[in-house]
């Protein structure tokens, strides 16, 4: 009888930064007031260089000098991201701003008026015309530490989150985020929790952070439409409240400033971010440091 082997096996590679840990099985925490779900709108405010670089396009495929593309993405700055401080202010909701810290030099009047509104400052890099996805050692942790520093200087503190421009990291963007002092990051979407991520120097938090609910991964990359992304987040809202009588949650909505602060689609999402305002006794609205703080001093 002729001897039959089996192959050898190789366990699949791992990142190695947190270990499998079913939602249902984690201990039991309350946001502050008992809520059972926390809510945070992230703004991301960009910059990017003139027809240099990577960048969000409205239509693919126009030569340079690209006019249509260049001036659509500054229209997020110049109107949009004005008429959503707005609509914050009005239905009293907590912001992040992620900010390429570019704009301190090219619209130093649009972080100043969100920081007056009380919004919080993450870092999201230099600028969207690059990412770090790439980048040895050393120029990925100048380029933390450089933004890192920007911010400090212009807000007199230092930035507690970063989120990567294009969620591009390197294989040691974590241990880098650490060593310069984030508290937390935005690049990781597997939980509705914030989870702990290894580093080789200690922990970093990872807040999530809505790959889906997500202006422009729905509007843009997926094609959907204003209104049907206005219902998105209300489903997710109604859905997560729901689900969040079993385990306390993080609801998180990504918003751009050139996609969403177009007159047709800030329509719709009025009226889904005036249906969640209407139910604040039900949770806590909040900025993602906030969420972050709790979270480490009560939930670890």
């Amino acid at each position: 009888m002729k001897a039959t082997s089996t192959p050898m096996t190789q366990p699949l590679r791992e990142h190695g930064r947190y270990a499998y840990s079913p939602i249902v099985e984690r201990p039991q925490f309350n946001w502050p007031g008992g809520k059972r779900l926390a809510f945070y709108i992230a703004l991301n405010l960009e910059h990017y260089a003139f027809n240099e670089g990577i960048a969000e396009d409205l239509v693919p495929g126009i030569p340079a000098p690209d006019v249509l593309n260049n001036s659509w993405r500054d229209y997020g700055n110049r109107v949009g991201a004005w008429r959503l401080h707005k609509l914050f202010t009005d239905l009293k909701l907590p912001v992040t701003l992620l900010i390429n810290s570019a704009l301190y030099d090219a619209c130093p009047q649009l972080i100043e008026a969100y920081r007056a509104q009380g919004a919080e400052i993450a870092a999201h890099g230099r600028t969207n015309s690059e990412h770090q996805g790439g980048f040895d050692e050393d120029t990925e942790r100048c380029l933390i530490c450089d933004v890192r520093d920007a911010i400090a200087t212009h807000e007199g503190a230092r930035p507690a989150g970063w989120l990567s421009p294009w969620i591009a990291e390197t294989p040691l963007t974590p241990d880098l985020l650490h060593e310069a002092g984030y508290q937390y990051v935005m690049d990781w979407c597997m939980d509705d929790q914030p989870v702990w991520l290894h580093t080789r120097s200690g922990r970093i938090l990872s807040m999530p952070y809505p790959q889906e609910i997500n202006d422009s991964a729905a509007i843009i990359g997926r094609q959907i439409g204003a209104e049907e992304f206005a219902d998105m987040i209300v489903d997710q809202f109604d859905e997560m409240l729901l689900q969040s009588q079993e385990q306390p949650l993080v609801m998180s909505v990504a918003l751009h400033s050139m996609i969403i602060g177009q007159p047709f689609r800030m329509r719709h999402l009025r009226r889904a971010l005036e249906y969640i305002a209407a139910q604040r006794e039900k949770c806590w609205f909040a900025t993602a440091g906030q969420i972050a703080s709790h979270f480490t001093r009560h939930a670890r």
